[in-house]
Order: C-alpha cells, then sequence, then structure tokens
C-alpha cells in the first residue's frame, strides 16, 4: 500500500470527487434529519480521508472500536457499499449507533456488538483489513489494543485512531501519546489533517476541496484530529 501523505491524499480528492460529493450530501442530509440525536465525532476532512482511503484499499473487512451515535460508521458504511462489498463489524458500550443507521446501508454489511471489545475479541473479523479506532482515549486502553489487537493484524494494514491532535502534540497519558511511542519505536510514519499538528497539511487539503466544488461545511468541527498510519 502506497503510505499515507498529502500528495497520495490530494490525488484521491481528485480521484474519487463525483462519489465524495454524493456522499457528503447524503451525510449532510442524515446529519439534519437526526439534529440533536446525533453528536457527529468526525471532522470533515478526517471523515473524507476516511471515505476515501476505504474506496481505495478495498478492505474486506473492517472492524470500528467506538461507534458512539454512528456517525463515523455511516461513513465507512457509505465508503463499502460504494465499493461493492466489504464487511464492519462495530463495537461499542452503547447501542445508540443501531438505532441510527440507515437500515439500507446496514444491510449485508454491518455488525454491531454492544459491550466492552477488551471481553469480545474473539468476535473481531478472521482477518481485519482496515481497523478503525475511536473509544476510550486513555493510555491504558490504548496499551490494550497495541498489545491484543494489533498483533492479530498482518503488517501493512491501515488504522485509524481519532482525537490524538486536538494539539500540536498529544497529552500525557493518554491514547495519543502512547500510539505516537509505539510508532517512533519502529520509527513508523503518520499521516495526520490536524490543524493544530500540520496546519499546512490542513490548509493544502482545504485548498484542493474548493477546487473540486467540495469545501461548503457538512459538520462545523475544525480540528480534524485523526491519526492515520499502516501497521509497521
Amino acid at each position: 500500500m502506497s503510505q499515507i501523505s498529502l500528495d497520495y491524499v490530494a490525488d484521491l480528492y481528485r480521484r474519487y470527487a463525483e462519489p465524495l460529493g454524493v456522499v457528503r450530501e447524503a451525510q449532510r442530509e442524515f446529519l439534519r434529519a437526526n439534529r440533536g440525536v446525533l453528536t457527529p465525532q468526525l471532522d470533515d476532512l478526517e471523515a473524507e480521508i476516511s471515505y476515501l482511503l476505504i474506496r481505495e484499499y478495498q478492505p474486506k473487512a473492517m472492524a470500528e472500536l467506538g461507534t458512539l451515535h454512528g456517525w463515523s460508521t455511516t461513513w465507512i458504511l457509505s465508503a463499502l457499499r460504494d465499493n461493492g462489498f466489504g464487511e464492519l463489524r462495530s463495537f461499542d458500550l452503547m447501542d445508540n449507533a443501531a438505532s441510527n443507521v440507515p437500515a439500507e446501508l446496514a444491510a449485508a454489511r454491518w455488525t454491531f456488538h454492544q459491550g466492552d471489545i477488551r471481553s469480545n475479541t474473539a468476535l473481531l473479523p478472521e482477518k481485519t483489513d482496515y481497523l478503525f479506532i475511536d473509544a476510550a482515549h486513555n493510555g491504558r486502553f490504548a496499551q490494550w489494543y497495541i498489545d491484543t489487537v494489533f498483533p492479530m493484524l498482518a503488517s501493512g494494514v491501515p488504522v485509524s485512531v481519532h482525537d490524538v491532535f486536538h494539539q500540536r502534540v498529544a497529552l500525557p497519558f493518554t491514547e495519543g501519546r502512547v500510539v505516537l511511542r509505539w510508532l517512533a519505536e519502529r520509527r513508523a510514519p503518520f499521516f495526520t489533517p490536524s490543524r493544530a499538528r500540520a496546519r499546512k497539511v490542513n490548509e493544502e487539503l482545504r485548498s484542493v476541496k474548493r477546487e473540486l466544488g467540495l469545501d461548503e461545511p457538512v459538520h462545523t468541527g475544525r480540528d480534524n484530529p485523526m491519526l492515520f498510519f499502516h501497521l509497521p
């Protein structure tokens, strides 16, 4: 798989601009229809990049740790639908997403498991080829999935971790600090569209979106703190 970089992501925006535009409008309507019920956790850039990477990598079996109200889930399922194949298994302590995700997106491609993933690792796909993490953001949970889930995955599997770079550096004792240390020890690169950490990347991608007519916000959040990398 190609390394995730500014040039790579910008190229994906250009190649998938048309279907991404369709999904953006669908997500805008989904959010409008569920205002007061659904609290989006992903900002636009990180949601769109997630969609683009899934379209490009074409995973067959995805795992999502943490769904909250289902905003990230619907972005993921939209990408799998547009690929024409792929399965998502999602895990959360609360079942809000199960009530919010549209049936037409969920059908034949989504399984939701309510409960603590730490007690349910046997329910992960046998061969997960994309891992999306937006659950507990403390260092202890990060160390758990580094020690338990990462060894279950093949080298090169793409991983997304949310809420890492709300500031320029990840705060002590947080999930982000633990994951970044683990990556640094292995000299593994990462990508983020975070405005706080990578302002130039953030501005360049916003410029690409303006060029493509994709700049009207779907969700008003602007931090985009997600971390993207391939397992070393």
